[in-house]
């Protein structure tokens, strides 16, 4: 009868992840869960993220309780039927407990790869999946890295071949930006697809990557499948430049933990190992300047200094645009009078990163287009 008993286990959210704490359930034993409903809070090193439920059916047991760390795969609770009796539910989470082994290949980090665009300048990559004639990439905002997909990476690949890149002047690429405007970025991007023979792709852009992706449409659209732009610069001319200097500026960890706030809607969610890695980055040779340069090309004077929404009149493939209405760095209002052919998503109780704030709803409408 155990296969009336569905278990449901700790994701893995991120590369990196090989466990996870439970911060705390939100349903109850008993209950009815529909798949997709958030059912619990997980805490990880990176960041606190509600967890949707993989299934729909009834909330028979907790396996692991409010505030435990369990590795990935560890089964978290058990679905089942009313014609289930407990015993048989007991036996079932012993039996998964007795024989459960951790998959060292499933929870341990992947490795990022390292490819030379130019002589001397090189970019840091992470590829996963397999599949379709056009892979998914991925490209972060200032300041980010190829993690920042940690939350979407992975799930989008179970179909499609996706790239995620750190861009220039970030995590482990080449810390030379050229001019440090977006039209050099753009040009180190197509390198990258020159040199990896991704003959053409879905681009996923995150704020200053959303205009990289955008400028790459415009001036190389037959590499391009679609276009899927959260938060993206290049939309209007405001930018929160107490988030940019900040970024630059602070190194200590409590200060520079009210910077990164401003990103997201709820900051319990931004953990301290994440302020320690950026500060690491911060720390690494050529960073600094880079980031200045970037800055000073691309948001002169406090403002965004190109503004790109004019080529989605001329764009040929689909394309669509993701906004948090709370968002503190670049303002919503950016996504208003549109093309009508732009599917524009705003979400609620959301900041500057809807693909980690609603990780799932952002997941379900990249794979559309990509798959579409």
């Amino acid at each position: 009868m155990s296969g009336n008993i569905e278990p449901i286990l700790m994701p893995k959210w991120g590369l990196a992840m090989e466990e996870g704490m439970l911060v705390e359930w939100q349903v109850e034993e008993g209950d009815t869960i529909e798949k997709g409903q958030e059912i619990a809070d997980i805490e990880t090193t990176k960041i606190t993220n509600a967890f949707e439920s993989p299934m729909s059916g009834q909330l028979r047991r907790f396996v692991t309780m409010d505030g435990e760390t369990v590795p990935v795969g560890f089964l978290l609770a058990v679905c089942a039927e009313d014609d289930v009796d407990d015993a048989e539910i007991d036996g079932y989470v012993r039996d998964f407990k007795d024989n459960f082994v951790l998959d060292e290949a499933a929870a341990g980090a992947a490795e990022p790869e390292t490819v030379e665009i130019l002589p001397g300048q090189s970019i840091r990559y992470m590829t996963m999946g397999s599949g379709g004639a056009e892979p998914i990439l991925f490209v972060h905002g200032f300041g980010g890295g190829f993690d920042n997909w940690m939350l979407n990476q992975e799930a989008l690949s179970e179909n499609l071949q996706t790239y995620a890149v750190d861009l220039p002047g970030h995590g482990g690429s080449t810390k030379q930006v050229g001019d440090g405007d977006l039209a050099s970025m753009t040009d180190m991007l197509h390198s990258f697809m020159t040199v990896m023979k991704i003959e053409r792709a879905h681009l996923v852009g995150h704020s200053m990557g959303g205009g990289i992706a955008l400028d790459l449409a415009y001036r190389y659209p037959s590499q391009v499948a679609s276009l899927s732009l959260i938060a993206p610069v290049g939309f209007g001319s405001d930018i929160n430049m107490e988030y940019i200097d900040g970024f630059i500026t602070q190194t200590r960890a409590r200060k520079l933990r009210a910077v990164i706030e401003l990103l997201v809607d709820d900051p319990t969610g931004i953990s301290p190992d994440m302020i320690e890695e950026i500060i690491k980055y911060k720390r690494l040779d050529g960073v600094g300047p880079a980031l200045e340069r970037l800055r000073d090309s691309i948001m002169p004077n406090g403002q965004q200094a190109r503004l790109l929404n004019d080529r989605l009149d001329d764009l040929v493939v689909p394309a669509q645009v993701f906004w948090g209405q709370n968002d503190k760095i670049i303002p919503a209002s950016h996504a208003e009078g549109l093309p009508e052919r732009i599917r524009v998503n705003l979400y609620d109780n959301t900041g500057h990163m809807p693909h980690m704030e609603r990780a799932n709803e952002v997941n379900a409408l990249i794979s559309a287009i990509a798959n579409g």
